[in-house]
Parts: structure tokens; sequence; C-alpha cells
């Protein structure tokens, strides 16, 4: 099966920072399209940041830009989020998606609607 395991949460004090690892067995990310998502308890799922192949440099929503990072290591099959200057807000549960076809782009964003394979997720605390 072809999910995706989230490591690297914990808790986090105002402007620290943490990065999340993504890493992959039995498939390939680089091939992929690689999605991050964080759901909040009583909130909808939202995109933190995504990449594909066509769209090398990323899409990260404006609660994060600037801030939150994704980066591959090719050959260790991992991909990274980069979180820094954390702010209380950023707590939530932090998921990796992938997904085989998607291509990206400015009209699509990063949906979790885009992305089939789901990894269980790593809690993220930002909090004095």
């Amino acid at each position: 099966q072809m999910q995706p395991v989230e490591s690297g949460g914990g808790l986090a004090q105002p402007g620290e920072s943490l990065t999340l690892t993504c890493e992959a067995s039995g498939f390939t990310l680089e091939n992929f399209a690689i999605g991050w998502f964080r759901q909040a308890p009583g909130k909808e799922r939202e995109g933190v940041g995504c990449i594909t192949n066509k769209y090398n440099s990323g899409y990260y929503p404006d609660s994060v830009k600037g801030r939150f990072t994704i980066s591959k290591d090719n050959l260790r099959n991992v991909v990274y989020l980069r979180m820094s200057s954390l702010k209380p807000e950023d707590t939530g549960r932090y998921y990796c998606a992938t997904d085989p076809n998607f291509l990206g782009g400015p009209d699509y964003g990063c949906s979790p609607v885009y992305f089939s394979w789901w990894g269980q997720g790593t809690q993220v605390t930002v909090s004095t």
C-alpha cells in the first residue's frame, strides 16, 4: 500500500522551528505530487504546502507563506516540511499526502481533494 509516513511533530514555543519528514516505502516520492496538510480540532483539513513535478517551486497559502517550505531529498526518498516562526494557530495534526497524477498549478492551490494516499499524521503543538 502506498501510504506515506510522517514524523517530526512535537511541542514548540511560538517563534521556534520544526521540521516534519514524510517517508515513502514501496514507491518513489520523486514521481508523485506531495502535499502537506493540517487539521485542528473542529476545523477542516487545510493545505499548508503542495509541490508537484510541474510546479516544483510549490504552492503555499498566505497563512504560512514565507514561514513554511517543502523540500525533497530524492536520494533518501523523503520530503520535508520546514516550519519556522511558528505561531499558536499552527497547532494541529499534520498530514503528508501523495498523488501520482496531480500536476498542480495556480488555479488548483493546495486542496486535499487532489491527493489519493495519506499518512496517519503527526501532531504539532505550538504553545508557551
